[in-house]
């Protein structure tokens, strides 16, 4: 059996992609984004090597993102229960994949593609097999993603991921454009009591604006697209001279955006916003919604990505 050398860093072997001077780092552990550079100037907010990513920097987030109630649901006739890695609020929270080793299934200078089966197991029993696909090109970075159903029966499945966004600056100075109509209603434990629509209030973002003091642990939905299907959210710097875009496809139904004003350590906080792509709303295996259901031998998948631009 092989054994990783003790030196081996938390989050197992690490891939470099290059293009030109776009420069990516995905972690075996999770399938991780541990960082994204052009021209040596962070797009992303991630983590140093010798750790383990904090506060969900980069991650996969499957099969469900986000909190479950109790970590409890039930589908056909299988009930579920997964660990409350969220104690202090008796929440489940973003799946199962994040912490699993992934094997390199093809790889080149610029490309990586990890997959996991997640197998049977009473927060899941179902087995699904996953592939995730990082690509570099002279634009930015897309993420590509697939999911296949193993069982014999229908599973049901969500999936988010969990970038930081970063323009150099702390994000009260940024400012910020989100695509979304409505937001999630939300009690004391993250969980979504409803929706309500985004105009004329605190929460809306619809028009670039300045972050400012805003303070967001907060569900998007009913997403405005372009011609061509997708979705585009940004943070741009107060100075116009950098901006990140954030763009997902019509399989990605939510946008989950947090500031980090809790995120340790402090000297961290609110130094990138994670904008995050998900199919689903928290807490969607227990209410259903938008919850993607995979027919036995079937497959399902969707693509986002991150496009930098510097002046």
């Amino acid at each position: 059996m092989s054994v990783p050398p003790a030196s081996s860093p938390p989050s197992g072997e690490q891939h470099e992609l290059r293009h030109g001077e776009h420069r990516a780092v995905v972690t075996e552990v999770g399938a991780t984004l541990r960082r994204y550079s052009v021209e040596e100037v962070d797009v992303i907010d991630g983590f140093d090597v010798e750790i383990s990513s904090p506060d969900g920097r980069g991650q996969v987030l499957a099969p469900w993102p986000n909190r479950l109630d109790a970590g409890r649901y039930r589908f056909g006739d299988r009930d579920a229960q997964a660990a409350l890695d969220e104690p202090d609020r008796g929440n489940a929270i973003h799946g199962l994949v994040r912490w699993l080793p992934w094997a390199v299934r093809s790889r080149s200078d610029a490309t990586v593609e990890l997959g996991c089966t997640l197998h049977p197991q009473p927060g899941y029993p179902w087995r699904i097999e996953l592939q995730v696909r990082y690509e570099l090109d002279g634009l930015g970075l897309t993420i590509s993603t697939r999911v296949s159903n193993h069982a014999n029966v229908p599973v049901p499945f969500g999936i988010g991921f969990h970038p930081y966004l970063s323009v150099g600056t702390p994000i009260d100075a940024a400012t910020m454009r989100l695509p979304a109509a409505r937001r999630l209603l939300a009690d004391e434990r993250g969980l979504p009591t409803g929706d309500e629509a985004v105009a004329g209030t605190e929460h809306d973002f619809t028009e670039p604006r300045s972050v400012g003091s805003s303070a967001l642990d907060t569900g998007y939905t009913d997403l405005v697209r372009g011609s061509d299907g997708l979705t585009r959210a940004e943070v741009t710097a107060p100075d116009a001279g950098r901006r990140v875009t954030l763009w997902a496809d019509q399989w990605f139904r939510h946008l989950m955006v947090y500031t980090g004003d809790t995120v340790d350590p402090p000297t961290r906080r609110r130094c990138g916003v994670a904008i995050e792509p998900m199919t689903c709303p928290p807490n969607a295996l227990r209410t259903g919604t938008d919850v993607v259901v995979i027919e036995p031998g079937r497959d399902a998948g969707g693509r986002w990505g991150v496009i930098p631009s510097w002046r």
